[in-house]
């Protein structure tokens, strides 16, 4: 039982290291905004949300954006877009872990990453327009934008993005799943 425990508080320590990597590599998206940009650091969460649990790719996403905003620091000075990145990854890797956990299919994987992609567009759009886009051009000392502004953002900016980040990120993790297809099953088995 104590080994079992190391082994995977040390897989989830590693998968953060990674996904914090992976989202140092990011890159915009021709088209949008270029402060919105594609990174694949859910990928690692995933991982983990699926070999250990729910709780474990929250985990990888709350360590992922700490690393960042402790290393690479934010804008405003208050880590707006490392909590919305936490809310995006969570939105994103719940739905995945859920359907695949229940399922245990690649049509489980699938469905719980459309619904993933889907819940993670749709409450990011509302909250962007409610909460994130206003509070960073409060914390920038940007003039307040109108609400039409702002809906113009979410609408042509944000909602295509995280359809788009979505739409990748699974195609990504299904590529990885068909090559470690039997390990993580094995993995799951023993966690």
């Amino acid at each position: 039982m104590m080994r079992k425990n190391v082994t995977q508080l040390v897989t989830v320590a590693m998968l953060s290291s990674i996904s914090y990597l992976l989202m140092m590599f990011d890159f915009p998206f021709p088209g949008l905004p270029a402060f919105l940009k594609i990174d694949f650091s859910d990928v690692p969460a995933l991982l983990a949300a699926i070999i250990f649990g729910p709780m474990a790719g929250v985990i990888v996403e709350g360590i992922k954006n700490i690393l960042h905003y402790g290393i690479q620091g934010n804008l405003t000075g208050v880590p707006i877009g490392e909590l919305a990145n936490f809310v995006a990854g969570c939105l994103f890797i719940l739905p995945v872990s859920y359907f695949f956990r229940k399922y245990r299919t690649v049509k489980g994987l699938t469905v719980g990453l459309v619904v993933g992609t889907t819940l993670m567009t749709l409450i990011m759009s509302v909250l962007n327009y409610y909460i994130i886009f206003p509070a960073y051009t409060w914390f920038l000392g940007f003039p307040a934008q109108s609400s039409e502004q702002i809906r113009q953002v979410v609408v042509t900016g944000i909602l295509p993005f995280n359809i788009i980040k979505g739409a990748i990120v699974a195609i990504v993790f299904v590529l990885l799943y068909s090559r470690l297809r039997v390990w993580l099953e094995s993995k799951m088995q023993n966690a």
